[in-house]
Formats: structure tokens, C-alpha cells, sequence
């Protein structure tokens, strides 16, 4: 029982991996996938953390050709479930943005199970010190900073914000905080929020596909380990740090929280975005009616677009 189990989920794992992985590189054969066709050049695989020689600890920088001034800028994370993905596969989000007129810095990091918990907070920590020493030399400008993400790394976004809010003691988030900056806006999308106990979507519902708890407990046991709870993985569960959490040492900055209604993690939203209003902070959450996890990577859809349209006229209004 144990071993068929065991396949069931490399099966569906692999399954997973697959269907983003394939869709990723089909995506980057349509003639609109190239940046030259949108005025937006891409330096690719500058290290952020000059001693390591790893893939992990690269980024990609999409930037407009022909933009006038300092540019506002992104920092995006990839999402995957911690396990899988990479820059590479979310070359998309980058594109959108710059399209936009943003100088975005897309970040790779370290992924479970070989390296689990603390590491990808870690790396997207480090990233972000990359990015505040580096971005006014690609004509960035720091005071209109955006961190962004989906699914896993929509959790690793709010955890970096969070480090540049909250003074910790984990040397990886004392680093940040004493950068002294603080992003302008923060664009989570369909986020795990916390990672431990993930039964909690099943205790919601009458009926949960064995096949999306799979996953899920993919997530968890790959990247936590045998971690299971205490303030020492807040990191990984930003959510019910936030829900337990005094008021943090510099103000919130405002958040744009879009997930589908048919989005298993679409609770984890609702919550966050009740912990950051408890806390004073501005947080939009929006709801795409039918749409599933990481609907906004398929453009093609109707509500992928109207998403789009919904980050960019909220960053208007707080980043400019």
C-alpha cells in the first residue's frame, strides 16, 4: 500500500512538472513571446550571491528599451510548490511587467527536497539585497519598488516583505531589514500562505481531491521537513505569523491579493487579506469567478487578462 502510494504521488508529481514545464516552452515559441517584439531587452543569469556558482542563485532582468527616467521596479519570485519550476519557466511574468515599463529582476532560488526550508526564503533574501545594491544601476528606481509572485512564491513575496517590516533575529532577515527598504506595493497571487498542515483545505470542504492533497503534501513534507510548528517556520507559514503578530516595526505597504474561486487555496487568501486589514495595512483582494490556481499565467483567458489589467491599475494608484 505504502509503495503504491508512494507512485501515485511521483506520478502525479511528475504529471504536474510536466504539464507547467511543457506549457512554459510551447508559450516561448509564439512570435509574441519574444522581448525584442515588445521594445524589452533580457540580461540573463547575473549571480545575486557572487561566491555561490549554483543555477539556483541567478536572476534574469527584463528592461524596456526605450524608457525615459528611473523605472519602477519588480522584484518577481516564481511560484511551483517550492519543488519545481524556475525563473526560466515564469520568463512570462517578467515579460508582462516589463511590457509595463518595469525593470524586473526574476529570481531563481534553491528548491525541496534537496533543499527544504529555510532555503528558499533564504535566497529570495539574499536576492532582495542583490536588488536594493543593484537596480539604480540598471536604472531602477528603489522608492517605487513592487516584490511579486504566485502560488510558493507568493509566500516567499510576503515573507521577504515581512523580513523588511519585522525586526528578526534569522541573519537572512536582519540583512533585509537593515537595508532600511521597504517595498511600495506587494502582489501575492493565489499564495500558499502557510505550508504547515495543509489538511486544513480538506477539513473545509466535504469533498477534496485525493489527487490535489498529493500535491499539497508534497509541498509540506518537501519543504518542511520534519518541521511542523512553532515561530521558527514563520518564514513558511507568513500567514498565522501575521495572524498571531504585534504591529510591525515599519508601516505595511499596500497589497493586491488576486486568486480564483476555483482555487484550493483560495482560503489562504481571504485570510491573509483579513490579517493585513486587522493590522491597519491596505490589502485589495480579488476574486476571479470559475478560474483555477495560477489562472493569470494563461493569457489567453479572459479573466488571465482582466487580472492583468487589475494589477496594473492598482500599482498605478501606489506606485505611479
Amino acid at each position: 500500500m505504502a509503495k503504491r502510494e508512494h507512485l501515485r504521488r511521483r506520478a502525479g508529481g511528475a504529471l504536474v512538472n510536466g504539464f507547467f514545464e511543457g506549457a512554459s516552452r510551447l508559450g516561448q515559441l509564439h512570435p509574441l513571446a519574444r522581448p525584442e517584439r515588445h521594445g524589452v531587452e533580457v540580461i540573463r543569469d547575473l549571480a545575486y550571491a557572487e561566491e555561490s556558482r549554483r543555477r539556483e542563485h541567478r536572476l534574469d532582468v527584463y528592461r524596456p528599451k526605450h524608457a525615459d527616467g528611473p523605472l519602477p521596479v519588480v522584484m518577481y519570485i516564481h511560484g511551483g510548490g517550492f519543488r519545481i519550476l524556475s525563473k526560466d519557466t515564469h520568463w512570462m511574468m517578467g515579460l508582462a511587467f516589463a511590457r509595463r515599463g518595469y525593470l524586473v529582476f526574476n529570481v531563481g532560488y534553491r528548491l525541496a527536497p534537496t533543499h527544504p526550508f529555510p532555503a528558499a526564503i533564504e535566497d529570495s533574501c539574499r536576492a532582495f539585497e542583490w536588488v536594493v545594491a543593484h537596480a539604480a544601476r540598471f536604472g531602477g528606481d528603489l522608492e517605487r519598488l513592487v516584490i511579486a509572485g504566485e502560488s510558493a512564491g507568493a509566500n516567499l513575496a510576503t515573507s521577504v516583505t515581512l523580513a523588511t517590516l519585522y525586526e528578526r533575529e534569522e541573519p537572512f532577515a536582519r540583512r533585509v531589514f537593515e537595508t532600511g527598504v521597504v517595498p511600495k506595493a506587494v502582489l501575492p497571487a493565489c499564495g500558499i500562505f502557510q505550508v504547515s498542515d495543509v489538511e486544513r483545505f480538506a477539513r473545509r470542504k466535504k469533498r477534496f481531491s485525493r489527487f490535489l492533497m498529493d500535491r499539497l503534501q508534497e509541498v509540506e513534507r518537501g519543504y518542511l521537513g520534519d518541521r511542523a510548528h512553532g515561530p521558527e517556520i514563520d518564514f513558511a507559514d507568513p500567514l498565522t505569523w501575521l495572524e498571531r503578530s504585534e504591529a510591525p516595526h515599519r508601516p505595511f505597504p499596500p497589497f493586491f491579493l488576486p486568486v480564483g474561486t476555483k482555487d484550493p487555496l483560495l482560503d489562504d487568501t481571504r485570510r491573509l487579506a483579513k490579517a493585513l486589514r486587522d493590522h491597519g495595512a491596505v490589502a485589495e483582494d480579488r476574486y476571479y469567478e470559475g478560474e483555477v490556481h495560477a489562472f493569470h499565467a494563461f493569457p489567453f483567458l479572459k479573466n488571465a487578462r482582466r487580472c492583468w489589467q487589475d494589477s496594473y491599475a492598482f500599482l498605478d494608484q501606489f506606485v505611479g
